[in-house]
């Protein structure tokens, strides 16, 4: 490959404070040179889908619907074609750990035992500029085993293990929708997604074939099979632009909206020959449904978000349609997130939390999962156990086809066949944690302990989505102590000021005014409250942030 010429793409000033040392490392000018034409080439199709979401929604407001699309009715029909065959190095993924790719966690999620790390640069990772080409730096110095270091504060040193006893990564762009403003085409940011992929994909493809494993994705926030064609044109392009074997890439889609839940085979089908997997989200996925069927009235309101568990009927359906969707095409079928964070100075607590996730992932793997994630090392041998019983020394159980599963398409939007109802108490919850992540959010920290659990940016998305809905549906609490109290901006608004007073007294007055507790308390309000609803929390927050 000849040297390219100076990238078109312009880096805008950050401050010197927030520019990281090694930017140089990874803002080559090859590198740049590879996402500018990835930026030319597929942004304006990203634009066009971008504007398809819009359609769609407008037409599920004016349907309350949803069903499998018949113009792609021979897909699903055709039971002929499978996709790729899993590389070695992603054939046994019984647990896959999660999290930002700081330098810390790099090391402890690769060294965690678990089969698979998903690097993540979308909901754990809050995209500063310095979070954006610290992470590329931290990846590719894993590869090169140089990333080893001794906290100057604790003293504590991070050293990786041998590489056979490594996690294998699968890195998480950000999702179609975000910008990354410090890159710009002729005045325009180029697509945090690009930006994510081509800075990776350039630096490591090569790398990693060197390793032994390849260039593997995970893909956030689709919400149709044309999303997943883009992708599919994306990884054609880059493997013939560095020079590497067509089918290298391998990609793992994350079905965390409703609409790709409809269209699963159909994303199967475009990613075939680089498709490795679907993934069952959890928060994301409601947080789609109330976004797309805020209009449908009474029905669809959901109860407090930890009343929906994955057993939930409409929920369950999902899953199991995605592990029988995926074992009938050869793909793996990966489960959901334990985000408990152990407690080791409650020894009592700790083990009904633990005893949850252990019956979490035992329900997943006898449901024929291959797999599923944690989001804290503590948790690896309890997934991996639960795994172990049902796979023993096989890497997968895609050879359970589930053909006892029939879902119909009513059943995956069946939301008021829960019996749960809003809560006063979920409503403060939302606030609660919805005030807590975006102030850390605002911080540059993407992946925040909050009461326990490990909150990601998905989070607060169905924290201010369900207070959104309460508060347009005109819900009226019927539990003791609050039956009659009907949710209004006002009842929010005044939840939300008792919140940031007690946080003030929690934390204190220095770290209060230090912190961006006032933004984080007036943004939430923002988003739960205006009567247009922003489709996602990281826009006008991203404006935010330094």
């Amino acid at each position: 490959m000849s040297a390219p010429a100076p990238s078109p793409l312009a880096i805008v000033e950050v401050d010197p404070a927030h520019t990281p040392e090694r930017q140089g490392e990874v803002l080559t000018d090859a590198a740049l040179a590879f996402v500018a034409e990835l930026h030319r080439r597929f942004t304006p199709r990203r634009d066009e889908l971008l504007a398809r979401r819009a359609e769609r929604r407008a037409e599920i407001a004016r349907t309350s619907t949803l069903d499998f699309r018949p113009e792609t009715a021979q897909i699903r029909a055709d039971d002929s074609w499978k996709v790729a065959a899993a590389p070695a190095a992603l054939n046994d993924r019984r647990v896959e750990i999660t999290g930002p790719t700081d330098r810390k966690m790099t090391i402890n999620a690769l060294n965690s035992g678990a089969k698979v790390w998903l690097a993540d640069f979308e909901d754990a990772s809050a995209p500063t500029w310095e979070n954006v080409v610290n992470g590329q730096l931290n990846l590719i110095d894993a590869y090169e085993r140089r990333i080893d270091f001794t906290d100057a504060r604790s003293g504590k040193s991070y050293a990786l293990k041998p590489a056979e006893e490594l996690a294998t990564v699968v890195m998480r762009p950000r999702g179609w929708h975000l910008e990354e403003r410090h890159l710009q085409f002729e005045g325009r940011p180029v697509p945090g997604a690009l930006v994510d992929f081509g800075l990776y994909f350039f630096h490591n493809a090569q790398r990693l074939l060197d390793l032994g494993k390849g260039p593997y994705f995970y893909l956030p926030k689709t919400e149709s099979h044309l999303e997943a064609r883009l992708w599919n044109e994306i990884f054609v392009f880059a493997q013939d632009y560095v020079g590497i074997p067509q089918g290298t890439v391998r990609a793992t889609v994350l079905i965390e909206t409703i609409t790709a839940a409809y269209e699963m085979e159909e994303i199967l089908y475009e990613l075939r020959d680089h498709a490795s997997g679907l993934n069952a989200g959890r928060w994301d996925y409601l947080f789609s449904i109330v976004k797309n069927f805020r209009d449908g009235g009474a029905k669809f309101v959901l109860p407090d978000r930890n009343a929906v568990t994955m057993t939930a009927p409409f929920m369950r359906a999902y899953t199991e349609l995605l592990v029988r969707t995926c074992h009938k095409r050869g793909a793996h079928a990966i489960g959901g997130m334990a985000a408990f964070i152990p407690n080791r100075r409650d020894p009592e607590a700790n083990e009904k939390a633990l005893a949850k996730v252990k019956n979490d992932k035992d329900r997943e793997a006898g449901d024929g999962f291959d797999g599923s994630w944690v989001a804290h090392p503590d948790l690896v041998p309890i997934a991996r156990a639960s795994f172990d019983a049902v796979l023993g020394d096989k890497p997968n159980q895609k050879d359970r086809l589930r053909e006892d599963v029939s879902v119909a398409a009513a059943d995956l939007i069946a939301i008021d066949s829960l019996k749960a109802k809003p809560t006063y108490q979920g409503l403060v919850d939302a606030v609660q944690v919805g005030t807590r992540y975006i102030e850390a959010w605002l911080r540059g920290l993407g992946a925040v302990a909050i009461f326990g659990l490990m909150e990601d940016a998905a989070t607060a998305e169905i924290s201010r989505s369900q207070i959104w809905q309460w508060v347009d549906a005109g819900v009226v609490f019927a539990e003791e102590g609050h039956a009659g109290t009907k949710v209004t901006a006002d009842l929010v608004r005044r939840i939300a000021a008792e919140e940031l007073a007690a946080i003030r007294t929690e934390v204190g007055e220095d770290a209060f005014t230090g912190g961006k507790w006032q933004q984080a308390h007036d943004l939430l309000l923002k988003v739960a409250l205006d009567a247009d609803y922003a489709d996602f929390l990281t826009l006008p927050a991203y404006e935010l942030l330094v």
